[in-house]
């Protein structure tokens, strides 16, 4: 069954499922030996699709259902993080399918959508930009990928987190450094969260339109600094972020200065 129709969003806790599998810890280092081999023999270029080669070797020790979490926004002046978990079949393929940054906005929609009609669990959860200037952008990304682990409608036999270790968690898990590489559960959730996020900015630009966030999606462009500069920030606005609110210099107040950085809308989104 499909993820379209029962897909969570923001959702709350699930209560604790059966009792987590262990993995011995060789095991987890063979994970890692095996995934190396296996992009070393696939040569240079081989990065641009995720392999799934983790997948792989998970569904051969015995686990089947395989979750995958990652998150946009982390870098973004304004609008809010979003986090995604994802459980997809083990024998399917997906065409094309790869971290989130290197597609086109088309790529994007298309592989989003295909995700969608073939997910077993589909979880995303955002976080606002006040609560994470109230509790900061590490405990608001960590709490959001947790609330999205446990908000996916399968439960998961082991979880699969791109770059973060996460402690406490009620299955085994792997923190993997760039799991949008070798985890196709990885790269499907750093799609669908990429999507939900962009889809949101570009309706925040209709009600803020003085910043460009349908192109910058509030990330910090020159246009967006010039703005912040000209009107200061907006509802949506980060404002625990440095230079957010202006600048101080010999505890004088500095407006803020416009950055030399490329308005480039794939560089925009492709930021985390």
């Amino acid at each position: 069954m499909g993820a379209r129709g029962p897909i969570a969003v923001a959702t709350a806790n699930t209560a604790p499922g059966a009792r987590a599998r262990r993995v011995a810890p060789d095991d987890v280092a063979a994970l890692h030996t095996s995934r190396g081999d296996d992009e070393q023999q696939r040569g240079p270029g081989a990065h641009a699709f995720a392999c799934g080669v983790l997948e792989a070797r998970l569904d051969e020790a015995g686990f089947r259902h395989i979750a995958g979490a990652d998150e946009v926004g982390r870098g973004a002046l304004a609008g809010p993080l979003v986090a995604a978990a994802v459980v997809l079949p083990a024998d399917v393929r997906i065409e094309g399918l790869r971290d989130s940054k290197l597609c086109t906005k088309l790529q994007r929609n298309r592989l989003a959508e295909e995700i969608m009609d073939v997910a077993l669990g589909v979880s995303i959860v955002r976080v606002q930009p006040w609560r994470i200037d109230r509790i900061g952008l590490q405990k608001s990304n960590l709490n959001a990928l947790r609330r999205a682990l446990n908000g996916l409608q399968v439960d998961p036999d082991y979880i699969l987190v791109d770059c973060f270790k996460m402690r406490r968690l009620q299955r085994p898990s792997l923190a993997v450094k760039k799991g949008d590489v070798v985890s196709k559960s990885v790269a499907a959730a750093s799609i669908v969260a990429k999507v939900h996020r962009d889809a949101a900015m570009r309706r925040y630009h209709r009600r803020f339109p003085d910043y460009g966030f349908a192109s910058n999606v509030g990330y910090g462009t020159r246009y967006h600094w010039n703005a912040l500069k000209q009107n200061g920030p907006c509802e949506i606005h980060r404002r625990s972020f440095y230079g957010v609110t202006g600048f101080f210099e010999d505890g004088v107040f500095r407006p803020h200065p416009a950055r030399e950085s490329v308005d480039t809308v794939d560089l925009e989104e492709g930021s985390a």
